[in-house]
């Protein structure tokens, strides 16, 4: 038996979801929140398993301080909210309208105690009385589908007034739920709807080099109409071209431009996978936007397009990148990785433009 940290987030409003909104995109959304959740990890922890709409993550030793636990439910809740308003706002969307229905939200539990680990093939098993517990503690008492709840199990290994400290942003409050062969389970709880005004207004790290939030733009004019430079920057062919140290680019052909198309892209030595995610025009302006993975130090970024007409010839192009947040405990990283991440996109626009010109005169000749 080892001592562990067991942590599930849970979707909550998932089966009603799924059966009402009548979408056959509904179930790959429910599987990108998942990924949201998955890139949200900021304590470590390791999956063992993935249950429909609830994700079981365990850290085995000594508990985390409840510190950086509130912190990582605070990031968590943020990301996959801010992930589902980004859905919403696409009004000819069916899966826009079925979330503006039907509310989404995240129910998060924490229990500390002692697991057994079983390695089966491939697959890590976690066994014990504790396992239970976490998981019978998603049927509870408590009112409402957004809160955390902290079991009597992590409770007592961390001080009142670190507690106390840690939920100033919210009321902590008692509660109590009877299981068959467990008993009563004490445990204290939180509902997480302050946090709601926090949503897309994160503050920014010290020093970041541009942008409002953790948001990082840069913007350049590009002699080219605004519907020419959309067509280019959904041209997945044409990616790598511009993307500054890119050298390749992957996707299925039958499906490149379809919103939901997934491709990588090879940056220098690594390489990064996108996702197309929404596509619209207003009046004033055309957005487009991409989700990000394996983006090392960014997990859970988006990448936005905005492209406003200057003239019949010629747009202004605003390149947004916003990020959950920078995968490093060390400042100085953050900064250098900010500026970096800055630089690198700046150069890719400066490069998108210049192909697009390029392009241009080429199709006028």
């Amino acid at each position: 038996m080892q001592p562990a940290l067991l942590f599930i987030p849970d979707i909550s409003g998932f089966t009603r979801f799924i059966e009402a909104s009548e979408s056959p995109l509904a179930p790959f959304l429910i599987a990108d929140l998942l990924e949201i959740l998955i890139e949200a990890n900021t304590l470590d922890m390791e999956v063992s398993e993935i249950q429909g709409d609830a994700i079981l993550f365990y850290r085995l030793g000594p508990p985390p301080p409840v510190q950086e636990l509130v912190a990582q439910c605070r990031r968590i809740f943020l990301d996959f909210q801010n992930y589902l308003r980004l859905v919403e706002r696409d009004n000819a969307s069916e899966l826009g309208a079925a979330l503006r229905d039907n509310d989404l939200t995240l129910k998060i539990v924490v229990h500390y105690g002692r697991v057994n680990v079983a390695h089966i093939r491939e697959f890590t098993k976690l066994m014990g009385r504790d396992v239970i517990v976490v998981h019978r503690l998603l049927k509870n008492n408590i009112s409402g589908g957004e809160y955390l709840l902290l079991s009597e199990g992590y409770l007592k290994t961390q001080s009142l007034t670190d507690l106390t400290r840690s939920f100033s942003w919210t009321r902590l409050l008692g509660g109590k739920t009877n299981y068959e062969y467990l008993g009563d389970i004490n445990y204290r709880y939180a509902h997480l709807t302050p946090l709601r005004l926090l949503l897309n207004g994160h503050h920014s790290p010290d020093g970041a080099p541009s942008g409002r939030g953790n948001s990082l733009k840069v913007r350049h004019t590009v002699r080219v109409p605004a519907a020419y430079a959309l067509r280019l920057v959904r041209n997945l062919r044409l990616r790598y071209r511009w993307l500054e140290g890119g050298t390749a680019v992957y996707y299925d052909l039958s499906k490149a431009d379809r919103l939901g198309t997934s491709y990588k892209v090879d940056i220098n030595k690594g390489q990064i996978d996108f996702q197309t995610v929404q596509s619209f025009q207003g009046e004033e302006r055309i957005e487009y936007v991409e989700k990000i993975s394996h983006f090392r130090l960014f997990p859970n970024s988006l990448l936005f397009f905005f492209i406003e007409a200057v003239d019949e010839r010629s747009c202004l192009i605003t390149l947004d990148f916003r990020y959950g947040y920078v995968a490093s405990p060390h400042s100085l990283i953050r900064f250098g990785q900010l500026r970096r991440v800055h630089r690198f996109w700046g150069r890719s626009l400066r490069n998108l433009v210049a192909l697009g010109e390029r392009m241009a005169k080429v199709s006028v000749k």
